[in-house]
């Protein structure tokens, strides 16, 4: 008995192969796309910097400063002007000034550009001064 080859079958199984290779090929090459494009998202490095001073009216006040959800410092202020220097570190910030006695909050949004910023404190209320 001749056994004839079926040329129509093999080229339709060639053709499915080559189809699931193609996609398995595809799945991989999207996965580490993804997984190249987090890992770089995870180490974004801002340049920019903040610079805070607090001037008239904090004398004697125990403060904490945040930027974010971060503690930059916590002291109590004394006669002459506090400065002090942040690095950026998030896409977007804001500067939480917290009075320790009464635990009144005042919050001001930071540039993304960094700057210099300048408070003082009249009537209990913390005021940011212009650049």
């Amino acid at each position: 008995m001749v056994h004839h080859l079926n040329n129509n079958k093999q080229f339709m199984v060639l053709n499915a192969i080559l189809a699931f290779a193609v996609i398995i090929v595809v799945v991989i090459f999207v996965y580490m796309s993804l997984r190249l494009q987090r890992e770089r998202e995870g180490q974004r490095y801002f340049a920019e910097t903040y610079t805070f001073t607090l001037e008239k009216g904090f004398e004697g006040d125990s403060l904490s400063l945040f930027v974010n959800d971060s503690l930059i410092t916590s002291l109590r202020a004394g006669n002459s002007p506090f400065t002090v220097q942040v690095g950026r570190f998030a896409e977007q910030s804001a500067l939480m000034i917290v009075d320790n006695a009464t635990d009144y909050v005042s919050v001001f949004e930071l540039s993304d550009k960094g700057g210099t910023y300048r408070f003082e404190k009249a009537d209990g209320e913390v005021k940011q001064l212009e650049q």
